[in-house]
């Protein structure tokens, strides 16, 4: 059979409509999936845990093909709204540089495993060379063994949401079960060993040994246990980059859905903001980052749900709005832009199809697109992030 094209999520169809994982456009292969005649663009995977981990879906294919790929999703999904768009570039982080990462932990007979589990799967895979994570996040890899033989319940599993910071790494668990005054002090002992700056155990911390900061412009901010950040300093920078750039010259921004301030504060080095985030937690680490950083403008903050309460046209005032929504995008919020007349919108996005969506009532509102960039963070993942400016005409 001959491999037609891919799905959003990386699965070759064949001509006779199959799915097939890990093949590539204009291969032909078996009816069991081996590659009778390659794609040029196939190339050995570089991590050896590709066949067992479900983490990554493309590491048979190589970079270019990889940055077209992902490129044509979003170009597909602007054209599905009839939209024309020029994507100028496609970033991609490099290899052992995702900072932060979600792995499974399940105790065993001779101990624990700790990894990523397989593609559609409930098996576990270890990943001790994994080459998606930093190096800092791949040698906490036996501390997180350790931590779930000693407090994993016997049959469930553990998420471990791993975060490299500066001052070490922040740990945290959720899944097992309440641990006890003898779990807290062996589980605060393996962290001292290993140097972890935090470990949080289902919402509670259970020792700091160093605030968690992670740089945002000129201010340093400590997120709350498992708070959202961006995958790869790399793509972040380069998302500030565009960000600053489109809010180049106003005196007031205004920042929706701030998170615990990616934009905020750089912008902050040169304009007012006002950041708007529905979690309080992220919004006070905000907030104690901008108070302790030196040479920031007025930073303010306002805890809200925007989904169910966008900010209206007369609480707009503005030069320049940021937003950079969950999936689901922020259809009830870019339909107030226009009638209050926010001259600049810079927004960034993880779902092409709702970018598109929220572009599109935009457009209807007066507003042109400029260039779209790619940033891949997700290397050899079909996730796609990406960012684009638009303009009141």
């Amino acid at each position: 059979m001959r491999i037609e094209a891919l799905t959003l999520t990386g699965q070759g169809v064949a001509e006779d409509g199959s799915r097939w994982p890990r093949v590539l456009p204009g291969e032909e292969i078996d009816g069991e999936g081996r590659i009778l005649v390659p794609s040029p663009e196939r190339v050995s995977p570089p991590c050896r845990h590709f066949k067992s981990c479900g983490g990554c879906a493309m590491q048979h294919a190589s970079d270019g093909f990889v940055a077209g790929w992902k490129a044509g999703i979003v170009e597909k999904a602007l054209t599905a709204r009839g939209i024309s768009a020029q994507i100028e570039t496609v970033l991609t982080s490099p290899p052992d540089s995702r900072r932060r990462a979600k792995l499974s932990g399940r105790r065993t007979r001779k101990g624990a495993i700790v990894g990523f589990h397989g593609r559609a799967s409930e098996t576990i895979a270890e990943v001790p060379d994994c080459r998606v994570i930093t190096p800092g996040l791949r040698e906490v890899l036996p501390t997180l063994e350790r931590i779930t033989a000693r407090a994993a319940s016997r049959k469930g599993e553990l998420d471990l949401t791993v975060t490299d910071s500066p001052s070490g790494v922040d740990l945290s668990v959720t899944g097992g079960p309440e641990p006890d005054f003898a779990a807290i002090t062996d589980l605060t002992a393996i962290a001292q060993d290993a140097g972890l700056s935090r470990l949080t155990w289902n919402g509670e911390i259970v020792v700091t040994l160093a605030d968690p900061v992670q740089p945002m412009g000129r201010a340093q901010v400590a997120p709350p246990p498992g708070a959202f950040l961006q995958a790869t300093r790399q793509g972040e920078a380069a998302l500030v980059d565009h960000v600053r750039r489109a809010a180049h010259g106003a005196g007031r921004v205004v920042d929706l859905f701030a998170g615990c301030g990616t934009f905020t504060l750089p912008l902050a080095e040169t304009a007012e903001v006002h950041a708007v985030e529905g979690d309080g937690a992220m919004l006070a680490a905000l907030d104690r980052g901008w108070r302790m950083a030196p040479g920031l403008r007025r930073v303010t903050t306002e805890a809200r749900d925007l989904f169910r309460r966008p900010l209206m046209p007369d609480e707009l005032d503005f030069e320049v709005a940021v937003i950079d929504p969950p999936r689901a995008g922020a259809e009830a919020q870019v339909q107030q832009f226009a009638a209050a007349r926010v001259s600049t919108v810079a927004m960034v996005s993880c779902n092409p199809v709702t970018f598109a969506r929220d572009v599109e009532a935009l457009i209807s509102g007066g507003y042109s697109l400029g260039p779209v960039t790619v940033v891949d963070q997700f290397r050899w993942s079909p996730h796609v992030e990406l960012c684009a400016t638009l303009t009141l005409t």
